[in-house]
C-alpha cells in the first residue's frame, strides 16, 4: 500500500475529537473495564459468569479501537484551509453536477469515513481524496469540469458547482 493510499484525512476537528477518544480510550476506558473485570472475578466460579465474560468482550472491543485510533492518528492528514477559497481540499464539503443532468447533484465531504463515527448528525457522504471521484476533485475549483473513470469503467463529468469548509 503506497503512503497516499494508507493516508487518512481528517478535519482539525475530526482529528482532535478522535485523539480525545483515544485517550479516554487508554485512560479512564481501562480502567472501568477493569474494574468491571475485577468485580466479576471476585463473584467467583468464571466458567458461568456472563458479567466476567463480557466484560473481557469489552476489554477486547476497546484495545482493538485503540489499536485502529492509534494507526489512524499516526497516518493522518489534517486538511489545511485552502489557499482560495474556492478550492477543493481534503476537509472540504463539495457539491458535484453529474454531467448530462445538472438537476443530478451530490454533496460529500472530501475527507476520511471515520468522521461519521465522531457525530452521528452529520448527514453527508464521505469520499476520501484517493477515491475516484474524491481524487478527481482534488486541487480544482467552483465552475470546474473534471472527469473519473468509475470502478466499472465508464469515464463520469462532474462539474464543481460550490466548496465550502466542513465542520464535523
Amino acid at each position: 500500500m503506497s503512503e497516499s493510499e494508507s493516508t487518512v484525512w481528517l478535519t482539525q476537528e475530526a482529528y482532535d475529537k478522535l485523539r480525545e477518544e483515544l485517550d479516554y480510550l487508554k485512560g479512564e476506558g481501562r480502567t472501568t473495564i477493569a474494574n468491571k473485570i475485577a468485580e466479576a472475578r471476585a463473584e467467583g466460579d468464571l466458567s458461568e459468569n456472563g458479567g466476567y465474560h463480557a466484560a473481557r468482550e469489552e476489554q477486547g472491543q476497546a484495545e482493538a479501537r485503540i489499536r485502529q485510533l492509534e494507526q489512524m492518528l499516526r497516518e493522518a492528514k489534517v486538511g489545511e484551509a485552502p489557499s482560495t477559497p474556492d478550492e477543493v481540499v481534503p476537509g472540504s464539503k463539495v457539491t458535484v453536477a453529474y454531467s448530462g443532468d445538472e438537476d443530478d447533484t451530490e454533496t460529500f465531504l472530501l475527507g476520511s469515513r471515520e468522521v461519521m463515527g465522531i457525530d452521528d448528525s452529520v448527514d453527508v457522504s464521505v469520499y476520501s481524496p484517493q477515491a475516484p471521484l474524491g481524487g478527481a476533485v482534488v486541487g480544482h475549483h467552483t465552475g470546474e469540469t473534471v472527469s473519473y473513470k468509475a470502478p466499472n469503467g465508464k469515464t463520469i463529468e462532474v462539474k464543481i458547482l460550490s466548496v465550502e469548509g466542513f465542520s464535523a
